[in-house]
């Protein structure tokens, strides 16, 4: 495995990016193996650098980091620039013939003005693919105002998709829509590469939180737009108790699905109460499921309370039953289907050996995963190096431009 190459090996990304949606794309198309230089406001950076807190919750790391600029930029280095001088634009357009891609998820306005649009980017480089990720899209009334996870949750009807009917609107903790568009863009990135291979042009490539979240809700669109109705809201006591999630003797929770004609009966014998096999309430599928559901998941949920929550998973998992234990984030590293699947390992230089999220997808010729913690604090730390190698700079003219405030 150590000898494999990474997919995307070779394959270099400029990303010009603030917060999550378009570097945690980047960040991917890094765990597939892509060499990704940052530019970074000079003086300022990504005002993610500096986001430690949502609400009472700290993300605080040691040496000054915060948990997500480390989560949106690794695998990358860091350069400044200062786009708002014109011997700043003239760095990136310097660099850019030497890069694949380019991503930002900077306002549309922010990138005309400072003409790092894509007419002007390709003009130097025809083979560039140069992505984007709005807020809303690239049409209609709002597609000069920016958002975030939030608004992506609350637009795409996410947040009316989530808990029970008499629930106000819930939010899902922390950055769902924004990781999906970071999915999202790299996909589209990906598609861009391969459209090149066998055409030899570059395009520019657009997406949006907005346009990711009504993706990752597609059955609950479809079903407004074909149906004309809400989605459900699940009503765990007035439900299909064969699909549903019961508490157990440890507290802890099993969700339980038995599929569509499977054996009534051998279910009743794994959980020992075969006398539920010839009672009246349940003995067709449309009394288990509507006509007496309420009393079944009652039942149901005595049951499950009289054992422990791994002993339930045991006893399903010996009888080829679909479960799965509701776990929190917290117990997640403990689960050993995640720690042998999706659990990796990073030498972080302040951390020391940390366990990161493994890459999703496996493959058998090749390898993915997080290779380089974050850039340190110091802004723009590889700011000469970068200069040298991609823009062919020489010492004085780097020394010429930390005169100039230029990086």
């Amino acid at each position: 495995m150590e000898n494999m190459e990474y997919p995307l090996q070779g394959i270099r990304v400029l990303e010009w990016g603030i917060f999550h949606a378009g570097p945690g794309g980047v960040a991917i198309l890094g765990d597939l193996g892509a060499e990704v230089v940052k530019i970074e406001q000079r003086g300022k950076g990504d005002p993610i650098r500096h986001r430690s807190r949502f609400g009472r919750t700290s993300f605080n790391l040691p040496d000054g980091k915060n948990l997500f600029f480390e989560a949106s930029n690794r695998n990358k280095k860091s350069i400044t620039i200062d786009f708002t001088k014109e011997k700043g634009r003239e760095i990136a357009y310097r660099l850019i013939p030497q890069f694949d891609v380019f991503v930002t998820n900077l306002r549309r306005k922010t990138v005309e003005k400072m003409e790092m649009t894509y007419p002007i980017l390709s003009g130097f480089n025809r083979r560039l693919i140069y992505a984007s990720v709005s807020a809303y899209g690239d049409k209609g009334p709002y597609r000069d105002i920016g958002g975030f996870d939030f608004q992506g949750q609350a637009r795409s009807g996410i947040m009316f998709s989530m808990g029970e009917p008499d629930m106000p609107p819930l939010l899902l903790h922390f950055g769902l829509v924004d990781q999906a568009t970071a999915i999202m863009l790299s996909q589209g990135i990906l598609a861009a590469l391969f459209m090149r291979e066998r055409t030899g042009k570059g395009q520019e490539v657009k997406t949006s939180i907005l346009g990711t979240a009504l993706n990752l809700g597609y059955f609950n669109f479809l079903n407004a737009l074909w149906l004309n109705q809400d989605v459900p809201r699940h009503r765990r006591m007035d439900t299909d108790p064969t699909r549903n999630y019961y508490r157990c003797q440890d507290g802890r929770w099993i969700a339980l699905t038995l599929q569509p004609g499977e054996d009534w009966s051998r279910f009743c014998r794994v959980i020992n109460h075969p006398e539920l096999e010839s009672e009246e309430r349940f003995d067709t599928p449309q009394k288990r499921a509507e006509d007496y559901s309420r009393d079944l998941i009652s039942l149901l949920q005595e049951i499950f309370l009289t054992r422990d929550r791994d002993d339930w998973l045991e006893i399903f998992k010996e009888n080829d039953f679909i479960v799965s234990p509701v776990n929190r984030p917290i117990e997640l590293e403990h689960d050993s289907q995640i720690r042998e699947n999706y659990l990796a390992e990073l030498d972080h230089p302040t951390l020391g050996r940390v366990k990161m999220p493994g890459f999703p997808v496996h493959f058998s010729g090749a390898r993915a995963g997080t290779r380089k913690a974050a850039p340190l604090p110091l802004l723009g730390e590889d700011t000469e190096e970068v200069l040298k190698m991609f823009g062919g700079y020489s010492e004085q003219e780097i020394e010429k431009l930390i005169k100039e405030e230029v990086i």
